[in-house]
């Protein structure tokens, strides 16, 4: 499995755009991008280590461009460390992932990080007012005063039309400023991965009191219109948006690579190119990236540092070599394979569940 490598257009997000293997991260190591990004030691928490940071909406916040998809594994602490000490400042888990405990004993463990770091959360409640005792049993299992950023969970995924109004309701909206006041979590958002995600956008749009919005993204998904209108509405309004699972399944980077011979030439791995193609798109604050080795954070990290905008040739060239090398699950689904097949069947959720069990274990 493979993650990042250094700089050129990008839009992928860890958890999506697996399944390079040796002869990608050989390909990155020809490349030279992991070499000058290990020589720091695990524990320095100096600021110069920090990544690029963008402006999280209207918060007040400023969070950096990449940020770490934790999820439950032996290794996962050393990787915290690692993360850490490459500039990374900003992680993200859930109740679902298994790592909160994993990032409390690491928060124990360097206590002085808390103060720098971004901590988002998550959790699925049946009710708005079921997420203030969720937000303190997140807060038991991290073993912290408080969060940055508490996210409702993949929402609409359980029930569409209902949650679709949470987002505007005077019911969630009282919950929001009572997490606020309390200081437990210091904003308050949602993930979303549901194909009719952009009506979640507009939803909390016009409710007013979201602060983060987390969805599954690209850099051609977002320029549908539909998305590309929820989008612009939602940083109008000074939501923050956060990229999350930009390609799922299978990929070819080698054919990738062969297709734009000009990414070698520009030190770029293919996921390296997709991740500054998301970053090319300003409404984005940050990219979650669930990375699961050393070399791959490298790689992330370096693209991070080295990050150019794209232009829109270069992201449609990317997108045509991403097509071609032929995923097996699209990231992005609309709904369309359950359209043509008839069926009611969720056949996005049922190949992104499949896609964390044969790719993410």
């Amino acid at each position: 499995m493979r993650e990042e490598s250094a700089d050129l257009s990008g839009a992928v997000d860890r958890r999506s755009f697996l399944g390079t293997g040796a002869s990608a991260l050989a390909a990155a190591a020809t490349l030279g991008a992991p070499a000058q990004a290990a020589a720091q030691p695990a524990t320095k928490t100096t600021q110069s280590a920090e990544l690029p940071k963008r402006a999280l909406g209207r918060t007040g916040v400023e969070v950096s461009i990449l940020n770490l998809g934790t999820w439950m594994s032996p290794g996962g602490e050393r990787l915290l460390r690692f993360a850490w000490s490459k500039g990374v400042r900003y992680f993200d888990t859930a109740k679902s992932y298994g790592s909160e405990p994993m990032i409390a004993r690491w928060l124990n463990g360097m206590p002085n990080a808390r103060q720098d770091l971004f901590l988002a959360t998550k959790d699925q409640p049946n009710t708005p007012q079921q997420l203030i005792p969720q937000l303190d049993e997140r807060l038991q299992a991290l073993q912290t005063d408080y969060v940055d950023l508490m996210f409702l969970h993949a929402l609409g995924d359980r029930n569409f039309n209902l949650e679709l109004e949470w987002v505007r309701s005077r019911e969630l909206k009282q919950v929001a400023d009572a997490i606020r006041t309390s200081g437990k979590a210091k904003l308050v958002g949602f993930s979303t991965h549901h194909p009719q995600r952009h009506l979640l956008l507009q939803s909390a749009v016009q409710g007013g009191f979201i602060d983060v919005i987390m969805l599954q993204n690209n850099p051609w998904i977002a320029q549908d219109d539909n998305m590309n209108r929820a989008l612009d509405a939602a940083y109008k309004r000074g939501i923050g948006l956060v990229s999350m699972k930009q390609v799922a399944g299978n990929m070819n980077f080698d054919d990738i690579a062969m297709q734009l011979p000009e990414l070698g030439a520009m030190g770029l791995t293919p996921y390296q190119s997709l991740l500054h193609a998301i970053w090319t798109d300003q409404r984005f604050s940050s990219v979650c990236v669930s990375m699961r080795n050393t070399d791959q954070i490298r790689e992330n990290v370096i693209a991070a540092k080295n990050y150019q905008a794209m232009t829109k040739a270069q992201i449609d060239r990317l997108h045509g070599a991403c097509i071609a090398a032929g995923p097996t699950m699209c990231a992005s689904c609309d709904g369309r394979c359950s359209r043509a097949a008839g069926t009611t069947a969720e056949l996005g959720n049922l190949t992104r569940f499949l896609t964390y069990h044969d790719h993410h274990g």
